[in-house]
């Protein structure tokens, strides 16, 4: 529904996947996936309209071409790669809850096609669509829909069985533990190499904290 193709199946998903980045700043995506066309999707999911979107889209885009791209590679072979950004907030004030962005030539208003696609949809906006009912399914806890059975059978088991909400608690202490052990990692390198003032800022800067884990840490296999 929202990349426009009911068939598409999913063969693969990353949640928390690294993308690095040799000469700057390295990034960690919400999920990638890999879809049943062979195409690469990165799912970005942001609740505040605090920084610019649009260059986070192009960024992330962009540390996922490379980084699926072999060194030497012809450019023709060079994946296709999707960002699905979701978010509470309209990013343009368009009055819709999804937006498709194209590259169009000025001149002529041809849509023409790189092989990168950018999807936004928000939460924010209730047009009737599809698209909609489906994002309230997500943010308001009390919804549910017959259109979408699993997503909306998921969330029950997990916010009214104890069953779920075991596995849920489960999955939290496992993710805060990681955390955890990974915050001392990085603090106890920053120590050794005397980067105090990396240190604190790594206090008030949750972004700047997860560049230095990226650059420093060891990442899962």
């Amino acid at each position: 529904m929202i990349l426009s193709d009911p068939k598409l199946t999913i063969l693969e998903s990353t949640p928390q996947y690294a993308g690095t980045n040799s000469q700057g700043r390295s990034v960690i995506l919400d999920a990638k996936c890999i879809l049943g066309n062979g195409r690469n999707v990165d799912i970005e999911v942001q609740k505040a309209n605090d920084t610019d979107n649009q260059r986070r889209v192009r960024y992330n885009g962009a540390i996922l071409t490379t980084n699926l791209t072999d060194p030497g590679e012809k450019f023709e072979n060079i994946p296709d790669v999707c960002v699905v950004f979701i978010s509470r907030f309209d990013i343009f004030n368009g009055n819709h809850s999804l937006y498709h962005v194209d590259r169009v030539i000025k001149e002529t208003g041809k849509v023409v096609d790189n092989g990168f696609e950018e999807v936004y949809i928000n939460a924010k906006v209730k047009d009737g669509s599809e698209v909609s009912e489906l994002m309230e399914v997500f943010v308001d806890d009390a919804a549910y829909s017959s259109k979408f059975p699993v997503t909306s059978g998921s969330k029950r088991r997990y916010k009214e069985t104890e069953e779920g909400q075991q596995v849920m608690c489960e999955i939290m202490e496992k993710i805060n533990e990681e955390t955890k052990l990974r915050i001392n990692q990085l603090n106890a390198i920053l120590i050794k190499a005397k980067r105090y003032d990396d240190l604190e800022r790594t206090t008030y800067d949750t972004d700047y904290q997860e560049q230095l884990m990226l650059e420093l840490l060891p990442q899962k296999v």
